[in-house]
């Protein structure tokens, strides 16, 4: 069911990247984002699935819950892969139906850009949301950004925001399958009819779902009025982020994971 879907959720593991600075693990996000987007070999994909194996091993992680992860995306990644398989003309054809041509060139490029989004989705999940809780990542997106003060951008309510949908995303998700499971309850049918059908039955589930919304929006603000929250202008930190020797260490690992992967694509390949 819905509440099987790990997106957004923190994985209290106690591993070694759990303990590494958020900061850390945003940039580095980044980083394996930018080197991903480079791969057009087959030889640093490999390498890019090894470094991303080796974060889930360290961090701790069940495959069952990277697997939860990767799951919504897999219809995405099949498109991707049918797409590009479809559209590459190069390389020698290996199947012809009609106007359908299928290249070695093509399944190669449709492996890798299908496998590029997959290991995306882990490192995203590994490396910021199964490892580091909402308010950490609000505290490092602030600390990263805060020169945008200068541009009169209000960094601590836009990272305040971020942290606020990423914490809520259990909570909507948890609130639809109840809805879900009481709307079965009472006759709905979801799997059944025609897809105008069962898309006209998800109007059972959005509407309740607004509503529930709103009213933990109300609740949350109720909550922070309550606290004088006005912003984060003159206030402190109960826990300041710090970096230490073993934040250092993490990173550079991280990042020489991702050189390891630019210097097969570039060098070796």
């Amino acid at each position: 069911m819905l509440k099987d879907i790990s997106l957004g959720k923190y994985i209290d593991t106690g591993s070694p990247l759990h303990k590494t600075d958020p900061r850390v693990k945003i940039v580095m996000y980044i980083v394996y984002l930018v080197v991903l987007f480079m791969i057009k070999s087959p030889e640093a994909l490999v390498a890019a699935a090894v470094v991303t194996l080796a974060q889930v091993v360290v961090a701790k992680i069940s495959p069952k819950v990277v697997w939860t992860s990767v799951l919504p995306v897999l219809p995405l990644a099949l498109f991707i892969f049918v797409l590009n398989i479809i559209a590459s003309k190069e390389g020698d054809v290996i199947f012809k139906w009609w106007k359908i041509t299928v290249t070695n060139e093509g399944l190669k490029l449709g492996s890798i850009m299908g496998l590029r989004l997959i290991f995306l989705i882990i490192s995203t999940s590994v490396l910021l949301t199964f490892t580091t809780t909402p308010l950490k990542i609000s505290d490092a997106l602030e600390s990263l950004f805060k020169w945008l003060k200068i541009f009169k951008i209000p960094v601590h309510e836009m990272a305040m925001m971020m942290s606020i949908a990423l914490r809520f995303i259990p909570t909507l998700i948890e609130e639809t399958d109840k809805i879900m499971k009481a709307q079965i309850s009472r006759g709905a049918d979801y799997d059944t009819g025609s897809a105008i059908n069962r898309v006209k039955g998800y109007v059972t589930v959005l509407i309740p779902l607004f509503v529930a919304s709103f009213k933990h929006a109300e609740e949350l603000a109720v909550a922070m009025d309550a606290r004088c929250y006005r912003g984060g202008e003159g206030r402190t930190k109960l826990n300041p982020l710090k970096m230490t020797g073993k934040d250092w260490a993490a990173g550079g690992i991280l990042l020489a994971g991702a050189a390891l992967i630019l210097v097969i694509e570039f060098v070796i390949h």
